[in-house]
């Protein structure tokens, strides 16, 4: 597979910032990981963490990563690597390395959902649960049998409030709360050192990250989707190995 170049121009191919004047704002799953069968399954490629640790550095800091995970899933994948990190698709914060991740007021969710949820991944065998500070993921990618109920359940619980909505993901159904996307976490990351006054270039695969994508463009910036830009997540950290080298 030919890696695009990073100095190709947009309309022959994906192309970043100067790396004097760029931001990174990378999702996690399915972009600098490959989608695996259950979150905690996932697999860093070798040479990632020296390529994220060299662009980093290129691009004085600015670099996040923007991801419907807990922050602390990110900590234990990507240790001490990336600036920032916006988890839960922005619901959680940390905008510095040595910084604290700022407090959540948010609604909790209802432990009617999570206890019928955990009963729901009980009848169907190989599905998943994952809890986040505020909202549930239900994953079937193992059972896609169970797509269908998984969802009508979720529309249910649902019904008659108004805080929380459905979401879908790569073979799953989220649960979150209304209002809350990535394109809101790349706001706030570009307000702030070391990212404001920089160019954003965001990357993404899910439709999740179409709104990070949109607020990157609306503030000057870039952002791609795979595999509309890039053909495969291992495509695209190919790529960015090849942007560091020549950078």
């Amino acid at each position: 597979m030919t890696t695009p170049s990073p100095t190709a121009s947009l309309s022959s191919g994906p192309v970043a910032p100067p790396m004097e004047r760029a931001a990174f704002l990378l999702d996690f799953d399915g972009t600098l990981v490959d989608i695996a069968p259950t979150p905690a399954s996932v697999k860093l490629e070798p040479g990632l963490t020296d390529t994220l640790l060299r662009l980093r550095d290129l691009c004085g800091g600015a670099l996040a990563i923007v991801t419907g995970r807990p922050i602390e899933q990110i900590d234990h994948f990507l240790p001490g690597i990336p600036t920032a990190v916006a988890g839960e698709h922005g619901l959680t914060l940390r905008r510095s390395l040595d910084g604290a991740e700022e407090p959540v007021t948010a609604e909790p969710l209802p432990q009617s959902w999570i206890d019928d949820a955990q009963n729901l991944i009980g009848r169907y065998p190989d599905t998943a649960i994952e809890h986040k500070k505020a909202g549930l993921v239900l994953h079937y990618r193992a059972n896609p049998e169970a797509e269908e109920p998984f969802r009508r359940a979720i529309e249910t619980w649902l019904s008659g409030q108004e805080a929380f909505e459905i979401h879908p993901s790569k073979m799953a159904w989220e649960i979150r709360l209304v209002g809350i996307h990535k394109g809101k976490a790349v706001e706030a990351l570009m307000a702030q050192p070391p990212f404001a006054g920089r160019v954003p270039f965001f990357v993404g695969d899910d439709v999740t990250d179409r709104d990070g994508i949109s607020a990157a463009r609306a503030l000057g910036g870039v952002g791609y989707l795979i595999p509309d830009d890039f053909p495969t997540a291992h495509a695209f950290r190919s790529w960015l190995a090849h942007y560091v080298e020549t950078a």
